[in-house]
């Protein structure tokens, strides 16, 4: 079993910066890809981004290409989320997730491990 606590979220204002992290403990041996998802109020939740076991592959969902980056410190077993150039429809709850696979998904079904949720909201 694998324990994921995201942090890092707040309120800022459109243009700002944020980094998320997120802190895996428990079974972390596992070769697993990571990802981030985000659930705006009345939407359902949509992929953000993926990152490899090795780090190596990303992928990004359209609405964050080039503003938002993923990374891994598999030594530290965290995963961080870089959103640069905030906007306010980037106001959700950001999850991460494990996947229980080792390459890069952006289907969630793929995701066995998810965290509570953080809070950002970009104010205009």
């Amino acid at each position: 079993q694998v324990q994921l606590v995201e942090s890092g979220g707040g309120l800022v204002q459109a243009g700002d910066s944020l980094k998320l992290s997120c802190a895996a403990s428990g079974r972390t041996g596992s070769n697993y890809a990571m990802g981030w998802f985000r659930q705006a109020p009345g939407k359902e939740r949509e992929f953000v981004a993926t990152i490899s076991w090795s780090g190596t592959s990303t992928y990004y969902a359209d609405s964050v290409k080039g503003r938002f980056t993923i990374s891994r410190d598999n030594a530290k077993s965290t995963t961080y989320l870089q959103m640069n150039r905030l906007k306010p429809e980037d106001t959700a709850v950001y999850y991460c997730a494990g996947a229980g696979v080792s390459f890069i998904t952006i289907r969630s079904h793929d995701y066995k491990y998810w965290g509570q949720g953080t809070q950002v909201t970009v104010s205009s």
